[in-house]
């Protein structure tokens, strides 16, 4: 077959594959992140299997822990992360009125911006609560609705449980489905792939978890108040190098400011909490956990979340970080190739 006629079959295939998702984001929601989990998992399972545990019971022992863990999270986290949240988003009006109140009393030489300042404030404080509470209202709406949260947590387990029993066997039939001619090469492309999501989206999860766990911890202990809220947003949103922080570190000084006034200590430990984290990620996590192989620009990254998500909603934004990665090594070798071709006059001259 033809490459200018297969590039128009993939080309259709992948037009269809974007429609479906578009169609049926709310519907595949479970099924994709009942996949994404046991892409996760495949690896421990494989490790546990190795060491002579029968995999069907690697997978059960594995998935009682996994489901274990999220029902923990889900009774002890998630409520006060979003109750904070909720408050936090409430009280952004108020709070940034008494924070203007606060900087003008106590710095009088900027009184003469002080309408610029009480708009802008006032402003912000307004798009945070309208953003902040729609965003908060959908995700109590999407939690609490019976049907659809039931079916989310019933058949994201069952799809991962099965698709890491038969993990080996779809991994076998797809590379049957391979046309032979061009086996080799689409191989060695879903290796790297695959080597670049694992690092990544593997990696960065865990890394983006441990921060979580580290900055609500930190700022909790200092006694921030929404500090569980922002820590675990600083640190959820850390997959993008240096955003959680400067996020999470704008939005934990500026409550500090408020709160700690006069009390150097805690300002300074706040600001400590992020210094060290980001020491804490990029010398020890990232290299550790993540390497140094995995190469995703920020600046992609931050595109195609937004991009996926505008389009395929939650859905979008789940498959996006994989689809990025599949893309950057698809670019890669498509110049790769580009540079060894006589289009770009290598070794048989331009012509």
């Amino acid at each position: 077959m033809p490459i200018d006629q297969q590039l128009r079959y993939w080309g259709v295939a992948g037009v269809v594959f974007i429609a479906l998702l578009w169609v049926m984001g709310d519907v595949l929601l479970p099924f994709i992140t009942g996949m994404a989990m046991a892409y996760f998992l495949n690896p421990v399972v494989t490790k546990l299997q190795n060491r002579g545990i029968p995999r069907s019971l690697a997978v059960s022992a594995l998935m009682a822990v996994a489901i274990g863990v999220v029902v923990l999270a889900g009774v002890l986290v998630i409520p006060a992360v979003v109750s904070q949240a909720v408050q936090f988003s409430e009280t952004a009006p108020n709070l940034f009125a008494r924070l203007q109140e606060f900087l003008t009393a106590r710095f009088p030489d900027i009184a003469q911006l002080e309408d610029t300042l009480r708009n802008s404030l006032s402003s912000l404080g307004e798009a945070i609560r309208e953003r902040g509470a729609a965003l908060a209202q959908g995700l109590l709406r999407s939690v609490t609705g019976l049907v659809g949260a039931l079916v989310f947590m019933v058949v994201t387990p069952v799809v991962a449980f099965y698709l890491l029993l038969d993990w080996e066997r779809l991994v076998r039939q797809l590379d049957d489905l391979l046309p032979r001619q061009h086996a080799p090469m689409l191989r060695h492309l879903a290796g790297e792939i695959d080597a670049s999501i694992a690092g990544f989206v593997r990696g960065q999860v865990t890394v983006c978890f441990i921060l979580a766990a580290y900055y609500a911890t930190a700022l909790g202990l200092i006694g921030l108040q929404f500090g569980l809220a922002i820590g675990v947003t600083a640190g959820l949103i850390s997959f993008i190098p240096y955003i959680g922080a400067i996020i999470g570190g704008a939005l934990a000084i500026g409550v500090a400011l408020w709160q700690f006034w006069g009390s150097p200590i805690e300002l300074g430990l706040v600001g400590a909490v992020f210094v060290f984290g980001q020491m804490l990620e990029g010398n020890i996590l990232v290299p550790r956990i993540v390497g140094n192989s995995v190469r995703l620009h920020p600046v992609w990254l931050l595109f195609a979340v937004s991009a996926f998500g505008a389009l395929l909603g939650f859905t979008g934004m789940l498959i996006a970080v994989p689809l990025a990665a599949s893309i950057g090594v698809l670019v890669r070798f498509g110049v790769s190739q580009y540079m060894d071709s006589k289009l770009y006059g290598k070794g048989g001259g331009s012509s």
